[in-house]
């Protein structure tokens, strides 16, 4: 089967150039964020799978095709391979559905020093069977890079163009598993994700507040959600006064001035810095 390779520019500052067939370049109009992107490509698909790939990827030469190959093994699902940063350690790709509990946690300042353990990395939603080598069925995968069942996505509306940036891949993967489609880790393969490479960095935070805040509203729970969080932001200012306290470098109140407004997300998103995310989808 003949492989088409569609690559969306999300209305980037810098127009993608014009590539040589089989490829296709497709320049959106308006910056609608990773989600709309994506559709975007699956639009223009023939295929029944289609693999999503972020811009800031590395990926082996024979990657895509032997990737495909086991995705398509699996039958209908989504289908992720084992996800590294550039130093190699896991961004583990399979995780478990949000809850509070897991953002409460991974808000909370104190426990960072713990955050490189198994015991943290499940506690803020990580699922830890998913290391090199191993399939896992997972409740949902990174959409750094994934395979999806393209028709069964399409009938469901395809992404939730309302998330911005995150949360649209967990909410997606949800509603396919209404219709069981499952989510898989395929950690037989391995990719290079740099993290935050597509997209600009001033505003990264805000965006995964209020995606977190809008999916909590969409599927409930986005109260406890807000409150958990602002509780969060006091215990973090107490502790940072206890480290100014005993001479450690922190600032207290600048810090809680910047997470109480982030708590408080209504689950909009400020766009006064452009992304400059080029989605692309094989």
């Amino acid at each position: 089967m003949k492989t088409e390779v569609i690559v969306v520019d999300d209305h980037s500052p810098e127009a993608f150039p014009p590539l040589p067939a089989p490829c296709v370049v497709i320049r959106r109009e308006t910056n609608g964020g990773f989600g709309a992107a994506v559709n975007t490509g699956l639009n223009a698909a023939s295929h029944d799978i289609a693999l999503v790939m972020n811009s800031d990827l590395r990926i082996a030469p024979e990657f895509v095709h032997a990737f495909l190959r086991d995705a398509r093994s699996r039958g209908r699902a989504v289908v992720s391979p084992h996800v590294v940063d550039e130093h190699g350690l896991s961004q583990w790709a399979g995780r478990y559905f949000p809850t509070v509990a897991h953002q409460a946690t991974e808000w909370l300042i104190p426990l960072a020093r713990w955050r490189h353990t198994r015991f943290l990395h499940e506690r803020v939603g990580h699922d830890t069977r998913c290391t090199a080598g191993a399939i896992v069925e997972v409740d949902w995968v990174l959409g750094a890079c994934m395979c999806l069942p393209v028709d069964t996505v399409r009938q469901i509306g395809g992404f939730d163009e309302r998330f911005f940036m995150n949360c649209e891949e967990v909410d997606l993967q949800r509603r396919l598993r209404e219709v069981g489609v499952p989510s898989v880790f395929l950690g037989t393969h391995t990719v290079v994700h740099r993290g935050g490479g597509s997209s600009a960095s001033a505003l990264r935070r805000q965006w995964l507040v209020a995606s977190r805040v809008r999916y909590a509203q969409k599927w409930g729970g986005d109260r406890r959600l807000r409150l958990a969080l602002m509780a969060c932001v006091y215990v973090n200012f107490l502790y940072l006064v206890i480290v100014r306290l005993l001479g450690g470098c922190s600032r207290p109140l600048t810090n809680l001035r910047g997470e109480r407004r982030l708590a408080a997300s209504d689950g909009t998103y400020q766009r006064a810095v452009r992304p400059t995310a080029r989605g692309g989808v094989e």
